[in-house]
C-alpha cells in the first residue's frame, strides 16, 4: 500500500480490497474527516484488477470535485491533470496520464450514456451518496445495468458519512458493508435556541460574535441561501477589525471566489465563512474549528401540475446536521453550535429527501429513452420516480417533439439529448439552429443554467447584454461552452439580425407565453395559470411575455426571469400555435352551457364571439366539465335515482367488482362514461333529468348483472301488512325504518340477497320516533320487547302492544274504539 496519510479510513483499506475482490461492489460508511474521499481512490490505484483502467470518483458539487482532485494531486506530489484530474461542465483538467478522474454526477451520467461499456474504466466511486441527487441515483442505476449486462468486472463503491447503508447494499446485490469508525478530532456540540421573533440572520450574527469573542479559530456558518448570507455579511461588516475576514461561499460564485473561501486564513488572522450546503461535504477549510449551523437549507421542489421548480426553505436532516458538525473537527478539536433546541434534533428527518421524488424528470426520461428504456422500473432505482411526474415529463417531451407517442426517441429528441442542457433549453437551441440562430440560443441557454451570469435582472435581454460584456473567467468559460454547443449542432452563423431572446425562448416555454390580463404586472399564461411581475419592473408594462422561470405556488406565482414578445412574434416563429375555433364551454356563473368562436393560444384568449347555445355531444361534454368543476353535489338526484346509486354503491362495498364504485370521486373520474352519452338535451346543470341520470348510472353495471340488482338489493321491503317500505343503502348496511306494529307475527328477521343479509331494523313508534335498532327480530321479541311495551303502552294507548308480538296480528291502524 502506497504511503497514505494516517486517517481513520486507512485501517479498513485491506478489508476494502478483499471485499472488492470477492464481490466487486462495496458500501462504505465513514464519518466526516475519515479520509474516504481522497484515500480510497489513491489506494485503488495499486490494485492488480485495475490494470491501466481509470478510477472515476463522483462528487455532488464542482467545489468538492476540484477540492478532492487537488488534495489527491498534492498527496502524490503532482500537478492537477497528471495522475489525478477533474472534469465538470465548464472546466476540466485531464490528460492522457490521468488515472483518477473526479467528475460531477451529471458529467458521469453523460459519460455512461455516451459509452455504455465505460471503456477504460475499472472502478466507479459514488461519494457523498447520502445527498441523493437525481444524477447520482440515475448514474448508479445505469452503472448497475452496465455491470449486469456488459461489465461484470466493473467495481462499484458507494460511499457516505451518513447513509442508509442497508438499503443501498441490498440495491447493489447485497454488497458487503464496511464502516470506518471514529472522527479525526472530537467535536463539542452546543445548542443556542433562536429567540422568538428573531430572524435567522440576527441569531447567526449574535452567535458568531459570541463565538469569535470566546473561542479561537476560524468559523464556518451554514445559512439556507445567498440572500441570508448577504444580509448576515452586511450585519457583521466592521465588527472584528482587519484580523478577521468575512467571506461568502455559495454556488453562484466564480471558481476563484470559491477557492479563496476555502483557502486557509493567513497566519495570525481568522476567517468567517458564510456558506450554503455547498460546504457540507468533501471539502476541508483549514483553520475552521467552529461551526454555526442555522439548521436550515433550501431545497428545490418540482410541482408536476405547474411544471415549475420552486425553492423551499426547510429544516435540515439529521444526516446533514451531522455532516455540518463534522466540518469543525477536520484538523483539530472543534465546536459545533446549533441554532435550535437540543430536543428538536430527534424530530429532524433522518435523511434529506431524494431529488428523484421532487424533481422535473423530463431530462431523466429523455436519457432513459436514449438508453433504450421506456419503463423506468426496469432499472434499479433506490426510490422509483413518481408516476405523476413521469407522466407530465412524457407529455412535455412529446409536445417538444423529443419523444414519439410510444415514448421512443425521435431524431429531434436525439439532438436535444446530445446538448448538455435542460430539455426545454435544448429544444430551443435545436429550433433556433433551424433558423440560423443557434449562437444566440446557446448563449441564452448557458446563461440561464449558470446562476448569476449576467446578474439577476428579471429581463433576460438585460441579463444577456451584461453577460456579453462580462470578461470574467466564468463568463468566458460559459461563452466557450455555448460555442461548442453551436458546433455540436452543426449550425451556421447567425443569418441576418439576431433574434430577440423572447422569440427564441418561445420554443422552450410555449406553455409560459403570457398575456397581460387584469392590470400592470398581472399575466395569464398559455397553461392557464397566472403570474405576476412586480409593478416597479419595466417588464410589468409589457403586453406579452415568455416566462423562463417562476417561483411560488399555483395561484401566486412570481416571475423571476422573462422576455418581452409580441403576438406577431408568436405568429412568425410558432405558426399554428394561435388557432381560431368554435368552443362549447361551461359558464360557471350561470351554470349553463355556452358556445363561442375564439382565437387563442392555449388558455390565452385573444378574441371571442358568442355563438348560439350548443346541443348534442359538444354540449354534453361541456356540461360534464361543469360537473367536474362544481362536483356531484351540484346535481339534484331525484329520490329514486339517489336510492339506485346507493344500492349499486352498497353492492360495490359488500361484493366488490364488477359492481361499480358510486362514490363522488369514482363517478367524477368516469363522468365521460355514464354522464356524457345520456345528456344530449340538457342546456345547464338545472336541466339535467333524473331518468337520464338513472340510465347513466345503470350503464356502469354490466348487463348480465343488472337483472340481479333487484334480487340482491331490492328497493322495498313488503311488510306482513302488505305495505311496501323503502330500504336505505346509504350507510354501512341496508336499513329498514318501520313501525313496530307492522312486524307483528313475523318470526324470522327480514333479510335481502336470498335471505343471506339481514336488514338493520330501525323500529319506530306510532309517532315515528325510533324505539330500537336490531339485527335479530326474534331475539328482540323475546327480550327487550317487554321493556319497550311497558314504556310505549302509556305513551300510545290507542295502539296495540301485545305481550306476544311474534304471534300477534300485524296492523297499520290504532285499536278500534272501546277495545
Amino acid at each position: 500500500m502506497r504511503t497514505l496519510p494516517s486517517l481513520p479510513v486507512r485501517e479498513i483499506l485491506p478489508q476494502l480490497a478483499e471485499a472488492l475482490k470477492a464481490s466487486g461492489s462495496v458500501v462504505l460508511s465513514a464519518p466526516p474527516g475519515a479520509g474516504k474521499t481522497t484515500l480510497v481512490p489513491l489506494f485503488l490505484l495499486d490494485q492488480s484488477w485495475r490494470g491501466d483502467g481509470k478510477i472515476i470518483l463522483l462528487e455532488p458539487r464542482r467545489l468538492a470535485a476540484r477540492a478532492a482532485a487537488g488534495r489527491m494531486a498534492e498527496l502524490l506530489g503532482e500537478k492537477l491533470g497528471e495522475t489525478v484530474g477533474y472534469r465538470m461542465r465548464l472546466d476540466n483538467r485531464v490528460s492522457a496520464k490521468t488515472r483518477i478522474e473526479v467528475v460531477t454526477e451529471g458529467v458521469f451520467a453523460r459519460m455512461i450514456l455516451d459509452d455504455p461499456e465505460l471503456s477504460g474504466v475499472s472502478a466507479v466511486l459514488f461519494d457523498e451518496f447520502h445527498e441523493r441527487s437525481l444524477d447520482a441515483d440515475f448514474g448508479l442505476a445505469l452503472a448497475l445495468d452496465v455491470r449486469s449486462a456488459l461489465r461484470d468486472d466493473l467495481k462499484l463503491i458507494v460511499m457516505s458519512a451518513t447513509l442508509d447503508v442497508d438499503r443501498v447494499a441490498k440495491l447493489i446485490g447485497d454488497a458487503p458493508i464496511l464502516k470506518s469508525e471514529g472522527r479525526s478530532f472530537p467535536i463539542d456540540i452546543r445548542y443556542e435556541n433562536r429567540n422568538t421573533g428573531e430572524s435567522v440572520e440576527e441569531a447567526m450574527v449574535r452567535t458568531i460574535a459570541e463565538a469569535h469573542r470566546s473561542e479561537e479559530g476560524s468559523i464556518l456558518a451554514f445559512l439556507p441561501g445567498q440572500a441570508e448570507i448577504a444580509r448576515t455579511a452586511e450585519r457583521l461588516a466592521g465588527r472584528f477589525g482587519e484580523a478577521t475576514t468575512i467571506v461568502p461561499l455559495y454556488g453562484n460564485l466564480s471558481q476563484k471566489e470559491q477557492d479563496a473561501a476555502i483557502r486557509p486564513a493567513p497566519r495570525g488572522t481568522r476567517k468567517i465563512v458564510l456558506a450554503t450546503s455547498i460546504a457540507e461535504t468533501s471539502i476541508t477549510i483549514d483553520g475552521v474549528r467552529i461551526v454555526v449551523d442555522s439548521g436550515l437549507q433550501r431545497l428545490p421542489v418540482f410541482e408536476a401540475s405547474t411544471g415549475i421548480t420552486r425553492l423551499e426553505t426547510v429544516r435540515v436532516s439529521k444526516a446533514s446536521a451531522d455532516q455540518r458538525a463534522g466540518r469543525a473537527g477536520r484538523t483539530e478539536p472543534g465546536i459545533a453550535i446549533r441554532l435550535w433546541h437540543s430536543g428538536q434534533t430527534a424530530a429532524l428527518p433522518a435523511f434529506t429527501p431524494p431529488q428523484i421524488l421532487a424533481s422535473d424528470l423530463s431530462g431523466l426520461l429523455l436519457d432513459l429513452a436514449h438508453w433504450g428504456v421506456t419503463d423506468p422500473s426496469s432499472l434499479k432505482f433506490l426510490d422509483p420516480p413518481p408516476e405523476t411526474t413521469l407522466r407530465e415529463a412524457r407529455s412535455l417531451l412529446v409536445e417538444l417533439g423529443a419523444l414519439d407517442a410510444n415514448g421512443a426517441l425521435t431524431p429531434r429528441g436525439r439532438q436535444v439529448r446530445d446538448l448538455a442542457l435542460p430539455v426545454r433549453l435544448a429544444a430551443m437551441a435545436v429550433s433556433a439552429a433551424e433558423e440560423s440562430q443557434a449562437q444566440e440560443a446557446c448563449l441564452i441557454a448557458v446563461m440561464l443554467t449558470e446562476q448569476g451570469l449576467g446578474g439577476n435582472n428579471i429581463d433576460i435581454e438585460e441579463r444577456l447584454r451584461r453577460f456579453r460584456s462580462d470578461r470574467g473567467e466564468r463568463a468566458e468559460a460559459a461563452r466557450g461552452l455555448a460555442r461548442r454547443m453551436v458546433a455540436d449542432l452543426g449550425a451556421s452563423q447567425t443569418n441576418g439580425e439576431r433574434a430577440l431572446p423572447g422569440q427564441l425562448l418561445m420554443h422552450a416555454f410555449p406553455d409560459r407565453i403570457a398575456l397581460q390580463r387584469g392590470g400592470r404586472g398581472r399575466f395569464v399564461m398559455a397553461n392557464g395559470r397566472g403570474a405576476e411581475v412586480p409593478e416597479t419592473e419595466q417588464l410589468a408594462a409589457a403586453e406579452m411575455l415568455v416566462i423562463a422561470d417562476l417561483t411560488g405556488r399555483a395561484g401566486a406565482q412570481r416571475v423571476l426571469t422573462a422576455a418581452e414578445i409580441t403576438r406577431a412574434d408568436v405568429e412568425a416563429h410558432m405558426p399554428g400555435a394561435i388557432v381560431t375555433e368554435e368552443q362549447s364551454f361551461f359558464d360557471r356563473a350561470s351554470r349553463q352551457v355556452r358556445a363561442r368562436r375564439v382565437t387563442r393560444l392555449g388558455a390565452i384568449v385573444f378574441e371571442e364571439k358568442p355563438l348560439p347555445r350548443p346541443s348534442g355531444e359538444a354540449a354534453a361534454r361541456a356540461l360534464a366539465e361543469g360537473v367536474r368543476q362544481l362536483g356531484l353535489a351540484a346535481i339534484t338526484f331525484p329520490k329514486d335515482v339517489g336510492q339506485l346509486r346507493d344500492r349499486i354503491g352498497f353492492l360495490h362495498r359488500s361484493i366488490g367488482e364488477p359492481w361499480p364504485d358510486m362514490s363522488d370521486a369514482a363517478l367524477i373520474s368516469r363522468v365521460d362514461e355514464w354522464f356524457v352519452p345520456f345528456q344530449g338535451d340538457a342546456g345547464g346543470i338545472d336541466g339535467i333529468k333524473g331518468r337520464d341520470l338513472a340510465e347513466g348510472l345503470l350503464s356502469l353495471v354490466p348487463y348480465d348483472l343488472q337483472r340481479d340488482l333487484a334480487k340482491l338489493a331490492p328497493t322495498h321491503f313488503e311488510a306482513p301488512t302488505g305495505q311496501r317500505h323503502p330500504i336505505r343503502y346509504d350507510g354501512d348496511e341496508p336499513l329498514l325504518s318501520i313501525r313496530v306494529q307492522e312486524l307483528f307475527g313475523l318470526k324470522t328477521h327480514p333479510a335481502i340477497g336470498d335471505g343471506r343479509l339481514p336488514l338493520l331494523l330501525e323500529l319506530i313508534s306510532p309517532g315515528h320516533r325510533p324505539i330500537q335498532t336490531t339485527r335479530d327480530l326474534p331475539g328482540f321479541w323475546a327480550g327487550s320487547w317487554k321493556d319497550v311495551r311497558a314504556d310505549m303502552r302509556g305513551r300510545y294507548p290507542k295502539h296495540p302492544w301485545p305481550e306476544d308480538p311474534a304471534n300477534a296480528i300485524p296492523t297499520t291502524r290504532a285499536k278500534p274504539r272501546g277495545t
